[in-house]
């Protein structure tokens, strides 16, 4: 075996325990059973350092770990959990393969966001009825108002914390001799490329937030008039049996 790809194999391992780790120790509840878990960050990272089929090896080891470990959702969660890195990760991963460059990096991580969103919004559509045993028609009515927000959000935090991640960890790995100088980028990331990424965060955040709320809201209205619709149809009845007691 090439000193290489013993090189290659010990980083898939590391990436992978590192975004094991990451997992357990930050699991930050959104919305219903929807958590944002930034272990997406490291297989991207992974993904960028030694290409796209590394993103996804770590992904399905990642995901494996956690089914047999912390995992509430079974076989099903696994599933959308490799979906949903690798649309984002392995996305990223291959574009900035053919463009080893700040753009391509940013044209990458903005490319993975988007079609993950548009990947977990049909895959949420066909197994989340399953595995939350509900209607589906109660799920189509959660797409736009809640995942897509979420992903969203989820997908531009993933690729801010890439971006400001990205230097600091090839550098160390640079030093440690585990990548040589030609991987990574070949012009140094702008910062400036953070702000704006935490900046979409955020706005996508109120989006989520506005979304979220104008759900709630609808949801509570429709009951309010069901309630008052139920409330009219009892008072006709009492009207109607009164009226026949008194004839």
């Amino acid at each position: 075996m090439k000193k290489t790809d013993i090189k290659r194999i010990a980083l898939i391992g590391m990436f992978s325990a590192l975004a094991f780790i990451v997992l357990l120790l930050c699991r930050i509840p959104i919305v219903l059973f929807l958590k944002y878990e930034p272990k997406d960050v490291i297989i991207t990272i992974g993904g960028f350092i030694l290409g796209p089929t590394a993103s996804l090896l770590i992904s399905v080891i990642v995901s494996l770990i956690e089914l047999a470990t912390i995992s509430g959702t079974g076989i099903w969660g696994l599933i959308m959990n490799v979906l949903s890195t690798c649309s984002f990760a392995c996305t990223a991963a291959y574009i900035y393969k053919k463009d080893r460059t700040l753009r391509g990096a940013v044209l990458g991580l903005i490319t993975g966001c988007i079609f993950m969103s548009a990947v977990m919004i049909a895959w949420n559509w066909l197994i989340t009825p399953i595995y939350m045993k509900v209607p589906r028609e109660t799920v189509q009515g959660m797409l736009i108002p809640t995942f897509l927000p979420f992903n969203l959000l989820k997908g531009s935090l993933n690729a801010a914390l890439t971006m400001l991640l990205y230097k600091p960890v090839i550098e160390v790995l640079r030093r440690a001799s585990l990548v040589t100088k030609q991987e990574g980028s070949k012009k140094r990331f702008n910062p400036i490329w953070v702000v704006l990424s935490f900046i979409l965060a955020v706005l996508l955040g109120l989006l989520f937030y506005f979304f979220s709320d104008a759900s709630k809201s609808d949801k509570a209205s429709k009951e309010e008039d069901h309630g008052s619709e139920i409330s009219e149809v009892s008072e006709q009845s009492e009207e109607s049996v009164l009226g026949k007691t008194t004839e």
